[in-house]
């Protein structure tokens, strides 16, 4: 079942359905959705924006920089990217997919770019990690599926590979964001604090993730305004 909602209350008339069959079926339902559905099912009272300092404050960590991950290739997060990247004091690592996808060189390329950005976090400054921005495909369906495998597990394997702890880590993608909670930061349980932004929820990561504590920023792809990466890093830059 596909919903779509305009509005807040059409979230909240689907939860109100939702419960009602749940009652009636004694089953239960999976969701897949964004943070407003959380809002309507709960029946929460609107809350304010995050303040920066809450995002920020990942026990101890302050004086570290902050890590955006961006591996979506939707044309939204393609501009906020691109956006993102005219901000100065931003340490900026390009991945090249074609790297990722080689045997050969993606251990050595995936080292090279964990190095830089240890250096960079530890020194202060904010760094984004992307992906090239040219699609590769493969010849088949089943080649293609292998390509993103390799570019998620390159992601991934420099998230899991950190010594230093991020101030916070934000994740542009739906697959990019899950695989780094899951993958990367291990997170098996963590506590909504509210959004960043409406629609991007922030995760104080549990106790059995990586770097318990840190705030990890959920960015979906096809979220926000062409700028609305930059604001948040640049709101969060300290």
């Amino acid at each position: 079942c596909i919903v779509n909602a305009s509005t807040l209350r059409d979230m909240q008339v689907f939860a109100l359905g939702l419960l009602d069959a749940e009652s009636k079926d004694k089953k239960r339902i999976l969701v897949r959705s964004a943070a407003s559905f959380v809002q309507a099912r709960l029946g929460l009272q609107k809350r304010p924006i995050l303040d920066a300092s809450v995002i920020n404050s990942s026990g101890g960590t302050e004086k570290n920089g902050g890590l955006i991950v961006v591996g979506s290739y939707v044309p939204k997060t393609t501009v906020q990217l691109e956006t993102l990247l005219a901000l100065d004091e931003l340490e900026k690592i390009e991945i090249n997919v074609a790297d990722l996808v080689d045997k050969q060189k993606c251990a050595t390329a995936i080292d090279a770019i964990l190095d830089r950005v240890e250096n960079a976090i530890a020194s202060g400054k904010n760094t984004v990690v992307y992906t090239s921005r040219e699609l590769v495909t493969g010849e088949n369906p089943s080649e293609s599926l292998a390509i993103g495998n390799a570019v998620s597990e390159g992601l991934v394997s420099i998230v899991s590979g950190l010594k230093s702890q991020p101030r916070f880590i934000i994740a542009k993608g739906g697959i990019t964001s899950s695989d780094v909670a899951t993958k990367g930061l291990g997170i098996r349980r963590a506590m909504v604090l509210g959004q960043a932004a409406p629609g991007i929820p922030v995760w104080s990561i549990g106790e059995e993730g990586k770097f318990p504590g840190m705030s990890y920023v959920v960015f979906p792809g096809n979220v926000g305004g062409d700028d609305e990466l930059a604001k948040l890093v640049s709101r969060l830059s300290v």
